[in-house]
Formats: C-alpha cells, structure tokens, sequence
C-alpha cells in the first residue's frame, strides 16, 4: 500500500512531531509507569510481608502475585493492541483505550489498597495489570503511528525519560503516601492527572471504518501469532529484549529484601528510593542523547549491544561486590545501559513490524518481552534465593543471561 493510497491512519508518518506533543504522551507513559512500580517497588513488596499466612514466605507471596499480574499483562498488551487496531471511534484508534485504562486502573489500585488476603491483593494487582495496559498498548503505538523513523530514536529518548521519571514518582509516591492505603491512592492519582494533557490538547487519527482490520473474535485471536520464520528480525528483536528484561528483573525483584536481609539497611525502603533516584539520573544523563545520536548515525544495534552488555556489568557488580557502595555503583551503571537500551530498542522495534494495520497488536506482542520476565522472574529467582546459593548466586544469573540477550541483537538482519 502507497502512502498515498493509504488513510491518515495507516499511512507511514513523515511530519516531525513537535516539542508539545512529545511532551504530553511522554507524560502519560511515565503516569503508566507510575501505576505499575509504586507498587513494584514498595507497596506490593510490604503488602506481601503483612498478608504472608504463618509458614508462608513473604518472598513467596510476592513471587505469586507479581507473577499472576504479569501473566495478565502477557495477554492484555497484544489484546488491547489489537483492539486498539480495530477502533474507529471519532477520538481515535488509541486515545479512547488510554482514557478507559488510565481510569480502570487508577480505581484497581483504589481496591488494591483494600485487600485483606493473598487472594485479594492478586486479584487487584492482576485488575491492575490488565487496565494500565490497555493504555500502555495505545501509548506504545502513538510513536509508530505519528513519528517518523529518524525521529524515533530522540522521541523513544523522551519517552524513556518519562518512564524511569515515572518508576521515581511511583517510588516516591509508594514511600511518601504514609502508608498502604495512601500510596496506592497516590499513585492512582498520579496516573489519571498525568494522562490529562495529551487526551484533552492531542487529536488522535482516525481509522476510517472501511479500512478496518477484520473484527471477530477468531480473526483477533489468529493475528495475535506472528510467525518467527516469516519476521525472523522481529524474532530475534523480541528475543534480545526478553533476555535483557528479565536479567533486569531478575535484579529488581528482590532489592527491598536484599537491603534489608543481605546489606542489613535500616530504612531499606529508603535505600530504593535512593537507588532509584540515582538509577533514574544516569538514565536521564543517556536515554536522550543515545535516542539521539542513534538517529543521527543511522544505527541501532551496536547502541543496543552496547547497553546490554553495560547492564550485565553492572548486575554483575551486585553478585561481587555486596555493599552498600556497591549496590550505589550498579545502580549508576544500569542507569546509563538501561537508559540508551530504553530509547534505542523502542526505535528498532518500530522497525522490524510487520504492517501498519497491526502496530498496536504487533507492539503488544513484542511488550510481552517485557511482562514475560516478571512471570519467568520469580519461577527462577525463588530458587536460587533459598535453594541455589542465594543473592550473590542471583544476581550472577541475571547478568549471564543479560549478556546473551545483548548478543543476540547481532542476528537482526534488517536493521543496522
């Protein structure tokens, strides 16, 4: 199909998009972002220990209800997406499912808030995940639909940006709520505002009716299957960024309590929020400049490479070196990968979709390379934790399996 031939909304995007409007969907991202690792972070982890039953670990707990939410998230990203897709609506094929997740999920933290069981807290945390990406799966698909691709590296910087700015706010938001309650609430506020700018100011394109994907039930289900042999640079693209994720997750799913049972930190709460400041200013320092400069060469997989074998470096560090100055010097070094690995493989997988009809289905499978690693996380980090040698045995792993994922960026054919 010509860009010609094809309606606004389909076509591929060759206006620059400007300051304002990077600015307000890079907002909404990180409220998103918010939503999700206020809890993450703090408030899931200190729920778990308060609602563990006698006998039960507290790392178990968690372990379950992280992984139950992202086994939703896994199915919502690419479903949301698809139906994204599909949506002819006068707002828009993606500001109604921003508008109707932000909500969703601000009232499934409200609830989240409430629990008073194991069973409950997963029930919220899963309502969660489902709502928040229903609006993530539209946000993610603005940056194919409007920027154009030498612009997506420097707008995929900004939105970086805004995500680890998010993960901070969500953090401090959980730490400075005064408690379980107040933090969710916070954090639910915090999504709602932030998603404001860009519904109410932004107009979204729209999908002619005509030219809409095929709507049933089994044709939605089918495209979800995207055929490694037939987008074998899509393949490799999901696979780089699943191993990078979960060696990350990996290294974050346990931080709280590797404060507090490994370093012995009095206030280990405190001490994430420190790390995440300092995690997010080293980001902010190259999320940015490396979306940037990655446009301006042309080049996508050596700034992945790159950053991937500098985050394995630095989860490495926490195997080796189990001090507080440690744990200050990995959390600087992630930074800096996480933050040029954020803006540049966002642009490279911009890049290897298959067709303009299906950016938000086909964006929502490659997402499952992030929710993934937080099902698959927990599977392997119990384990070693309590069986395999504990923390300094973990973190070992996470950066093993990191360095792969960076390697395998080199199989992309299509993309340089």
């Amino acid at each position: 199909m010509s860009g010609a031939a094809a309606p606004t909304a389909l076509a591929e995007p060759s206006e620059r998009v400007g300051r304002a409007w990077t600015a307000s969907l890079s907002l909404v991202n990180g409220a998103i972002w918010a939503g999700w690792y206020g809890p993450i972070q703090i408030l899931l982890a200190l729920q778990a220990a308060e609602l563990a039953p006698a006998g039960t670990a507290k790392e178990s707990v968690l372990a379950w209800v992280t992984g139950a939410g992202a086994a939703v998230s896994m199915v919502a990203n690419p479903l949301f997406g698809a139906l994204s897709d599909r949506t002819t609506s006068r707002l828009g094929r993606r500001t109604p499912w921003i508008v109707a997740g932000v909500a969703g999920g601000a009232v499934a933290l409200v609830l989240l808030a409430g629990a008073r069981s194991v069973a409950a807290m997963a029930v919220g945390w899963c309502s969660v995940q489902l709502t928040l990406n229903a609006a993530f799966a539209a946000v993610t698909a603005a940056l194919p639909d409007r920027v154009p691709p030498g612009q997506r590296g420097a707008v995929g910087g900004w939105l970086g940006a805004a995500q680890i700015l998010g993960v901070v706010a969500g953090t401090g938001l959980a730490t400075a709520g005064g408690g379980l309650a107040g933090g969710y609430r916070a954090c639910a506020a915090f999504a709602v505002l932030g998603a404001l700018p860009y519904v109410l100011l932004h107009r979204d394109l729209v999908l002619p009716a005509g030219r809409r994907p095929a709507a049933g039930p089994v044709a939605v289900l089918r495209g979800l299957w995207i055929s490694p042999r037939r987008h074998p640079d899509l393949a490799w693209a999901w696979l780089t960024r699943f191993l990078i994720n979960l060696g990350n997750a990996l290294a974050l799913l346990y931080l709280l309590y590797y404060l507090r049972d490994v370093l012995r930190r009095p206030d280990p709460g405190g001490g994430v929020l420190i790390l995440t400041a300092l995690n997010g200013v080293t980001l902010l320092g190259t999320v940015v400049v490396g979306g940037i400069w990655s446009d301006r060469t042309g080049r996508r997989k050596p700034f992945v490479l790159g950053a991937g074998v500098i985050m394995a470096a630095a989860t490495g560090l926490l195997a080796g070196w189990q001090t507080w100055t440690g744990a200050l010097c990995a959390a600087a070094l992630l930074g800096v990968g996480f933050g040029v690995f954020t803006s540049v493989d966002l642009a490279l997988m911009t890049e290897v979709l298959p067709a303009a009809a299906d950016r938000a289905k086909d964006l929502g499978v490659i997402n499952i390379a992030n929710s993934l690693p937080q099902v698959a996380a927990p599977v392997l980090a119990a384990p070693l934790v309590h069986h395999l040698g504990g923390y300094r045995v973990l973190y070992a792993v996470a950066a093993a399996i990191g360095l792969v994922g960076a390697l395998l960026v080199r199989r992309i054919r299509g993309v340089a």
